[in-house]
């Protein structure tokens, strides 16, 4: 076994609406090696979601631990919290948010100068060198609305890596995306993951998660059960990891 990035310890998740209790993650436990590459998938309202965003922090837990890069992070307080998320961790959501009066390359740069770790000329350098990577450093100086949907997600994608995260969390990377947008985003995922980046995504696409090394599947709070798929070598791989994925997925109810 690998070293260990991120542990979750019975991690508990309970929501109060009109006096009733809703228990949306229940004694939830798993680890994340470095360099993985984890989807957790599930029905809607089973939990995902709020797992992402308890384990990274931008939600507290009811009860249970998490362990991120060997520290507690559920006995944090908030700056303390957007320390370790600008620092060790980037971020992938489903819509795209990003500064409108920014172009492309200064919405990617802007996490890397607020961490000032580096001076500016290497986090330039280092968006122009993930640009290129992604194949969009064309659209540097344009505008986000002057771009489309898979070059803006591209574009988010390389912002999530300027500060060279521990972890990269993404929520439904593709979910407003067309398929071939969606196609170019899967394929990115899967080299930032084989250049090294430990990644956990939460999805509905089979297709999206036929890209991980395993699948975890989320019901009503609770870890129902889990899939190793292995590494992904090449994207022709694709389609049958796919159709071993939804045999499986069918057996868990999906």
């Amino acid at each position: 076994m690998g070293n260990i990035v991120l542990e979750t310890k019975d991690l508990c998740k309970t929501y109060i609406v009109d006096k009733m209790s809703n228990n949306v993650l229940q004694n939830v436990n798993f680890k994340v090696e470095e360099g993985e590459l984890i989807s957790v998938m599930g029905p809607s309202g089973s939990g995902k979601s709020t797992l992402l965003y308890t384990i990274s922090g931008m939600d507290s837990a009811t009860a249970g631990q998490v362990i991120f890069d060997g520290e507690d992070i559920s006995a944090k307080n908030e700056k303390e919290l957007s320390k370790i998320r600008l620092l060790k961790m980037g971020f992938v959501f489903q819509q795209m948010y990003m500064m409108k009066k920014l172009c492309i390359m200064d919405n990617i740069v802007l996490p890397g100068y607020q961490a000032k770790q580096e001076p500016r000329e290497e986090i330039n350098k280092k968006a122009e060198e993930l640009m290129r990577r992604l194949g969009i450093i064309e659209t540097a100086e344009r505008e986000i609305t002057e771009v489309s949907g898979g070059q803006l997600q591209r574009a988010c994608l390389c912002r999530a890596l300027i500060n060279n995260p521990k972890v990269l969390f993404a929520d439904e990377p593709t979910g407003a995306l067309n398929s071939k947008a969606s196609m170019e985003v899967i394929n990115e995922l899967s080299n930032v993951n084989k250049a090294g980046t430990t990644i956990l995504m939460v999805t509905h696409s089979e297709r999206v998660a036929s890209i991980s090394d395993r699948v975890i599947y989320l019901e009503d709070g609770n870890i129902m059960g889990e899939i190793k798929l292995g590494k992904m070598e090449d994207m022709q791989e694709l389609h049958q990891r796919e159709r071993k994925l939804k045999n499986w997925l069918a057996e868990m109810g999906w």
